[in-house]
This record gives structure tokens, C-alpha cells and sequence, in this order.
């Protein structure tokens, strides 16, 4: 699994340009993160793009759902319903913990928590649920 999710990381070139990386995975759960970077906010604002929070989201749920795949790289999945809530504007490094609640035959549900560091701890950003097709065999 893990070898899955930093191969996907390094081949993808959004995913890669975007900056996020793995801080943990094991079984059903992965810990993402995002740097802020200036050429992620939207002009005249602190805030990170509301559509990079989403591709977050969405990444973490395919990562986290791999985790549960015997073999990731030869089982198609891909995102059938993204749902996010934002919460507060991302104006921070960003972690996004995601948390298999379903691993099925043809389908995967995954919750996902974005937070960032505050000077009152940490802080939700957004909250998301990410539908997954799995093709297994």
C-alpha cells in the first residue's frame, strides 16, 4: 500500500505540482499535507483555493482506500460523489485525515477532516465524504 500511494503521488503531475505528501497510512486511514503556498490562494486573499481543498479531499480518498485494496495498482477505483463542506478559509499548511468507513466489492466510502494549525490549536478547514466504484474481480 504504501509504495501505491507514493507512486501515485510522484506519477501524477497535478498531485505532484500541488506539493501534498503522506505523513502516515496503514489499513483504512492515511494523513495528508498541503504546504501553503502563495500560488494556491486566490488573488488578494490568504486563502487556499477552495478547488485545492477539493483535490485534497479527493485524493485523500482514493489514498485511503487503496490502503484497503490487496492489490491497489490492479483494482480500478475512481470517485463517483465528492461532497465537501468548507468550514473556515484555508490560510494555513493543511492536514487532511482520511478514515475508510466502507470497503466493499463494488464500492468504497471514505470521510476526510481538513485542518490547519491556529494560534487556539488546531482548526477544521473543510470536511468531505468521498464515493468510490471499486472494480474488483
Amino acid at each position: 500500500m504504501t509504495d501505491t500511494n507514493e507512486w501515485f503521488l510522484e506519477n501524477h503531475d497535478h498531485l505532484r505540482d500541488l506539493g501534498i505528501e503522506i505523513d502516515d497510512q496503514r489499513e483504512g486511514f492515511i494523513r495528508l499535507t498541503l504546504p501553503h503556498e502563495a500560488s494556491l490562494t486566490n488573488p488578494g486573499s490568504e486563502a487556499i483555493q477552495g478547488g485545492v481543498v477539493a483535490t485534497l479531499i479527493d485524493h485523500a480518498g482514493g489514498a485511503a482506500i487503496r490502503t484497503t485494496l490487496p492489490d491497489p495498482m490492479s483494482t480500478p477505483h475512481a470517485t463517483t460523489e465528492l461532497n465537501v463542506s468548507y468550514v473556515r478559509p484555508a490560510a494555513a499548511d493543511l492536514t487532511a485525515e482520511a478514515t475508510v468507513v466502507r470497503s466493499g466489492r463494488s464500492m468504497g466510502v471514505v470521510e476526510v477532516e481538513v485542518t490547519m494549525p491556529t494560534n487556539e490549536g488546531e482548526k477544521t478547514v473543510a470536511v468531505g465524504r468521498v464515493s468510490l466504484h471499486l472494480d474488483r474481480e
